[in-house]
């Protein structure tokens, strides 16, 4: 049963050897998302998965122990999921994680993670809610106190500046998924539609609809801990309980 779950966005400049010169300007985001892991520690679960986007085919099961990398954006900063967690799992993945599991490797080591056992999944931004909400009915009946780390990040078009130009439907699209994730509202996050996140480029949509089939009866609160759109891309952090 699903006991927790923190949201928080996952662009590698979160890390701030990634971000160098700019890292101070998502202090705030990577505070908020601090507190938010800290909340996932006192649910005391049995097991923790960390679940986000994997585009490219590499979604998945990411046992315990797999290794990630911030090579791909210049950065020579190995990472590994669950290290020092006194987890189960199998032997290590050979592929490395996704980049939004790294940027949840980075997270976890950072709070010194050593609470419970780890396993990432990967899911494949393409999936459909329903698939999504099956994903995550399965996490949560796999122990009596589960415990989920989502990474996704709201629409790239918001502003003429961002990835994606700008986008009118933006906005309203971001506010809805703020005020879901906020509220832990599972059906608003069941009702976000594949194809205009797809258009939006939601990194999101597919991993927060995996923690609204975990949450279905789990009678969660939520609180929305940061939202904010540097870069023009929208970031959110909640944390249900």
């Amino acid at each position: 049963m699903l006991v927790a779950a923190a949201v928080c966005p996952c662009p590698p400049l979160l890390v701030p050897e990634v971000a160098t010169g700019a890292a101070p300007e998502l202090d705030a985001a990577r505070t908020a998302c601090a507190d938010a892991v800290g909340l996932l520690a006192a649910a005391r679960p049995d097991r923790l998965y960390v679940v986000g986007p994997a585009p490219g085919g590499a979604h998945g099961v990411y046992p315990a122990g797999t290794a990630g990398s911030f090579a791909g954006f210049g950065v020579d900063l190995p990472v590994r999921l669950g290290e020092g967690s006194g987890g189960e799992g199998g032997p290590a993945d050979e592929r490395p994680l996704p980049p939004s599991l790294s940027v949840a490797a980075w997270l976890l080591g950072r709070a010194g993670w050593a609470d419970a056992p780890i396993e990432g999944l990967g899911v494949d931004e393409a999936a459909t809610p329903d698939v999504c909400a099956g994903l995550g009915r399965g996490l949560a009946d796999s122990a009596a106190r589960v415990a989920l780390l989502v990474m996704g990040d709201g629409s790239a078009c918001r502003t003429v500046k961002a990835p994606g130009y700008l986008d009118e439907r933006a906005a309203g699209f971001d506010a809805e998924a703020a005020r879901a994730l906020g509220t832990a509202d599972a059906t608003a996050l069941l009702a976000l539609e594949p194809e205009l996140a797809y258009e939006l480029k939601v990194a999101g949509r597919a991993p927060w609809q995996v923690l609204a089939g975990a949450a279905e009866g789990a009678g969660l609160d939520g609180r929305l801990l940061f939202e904010d759109a540097p870069y023009g891309v929208g970031y959110f952090v909640a944390a249900w309980s």
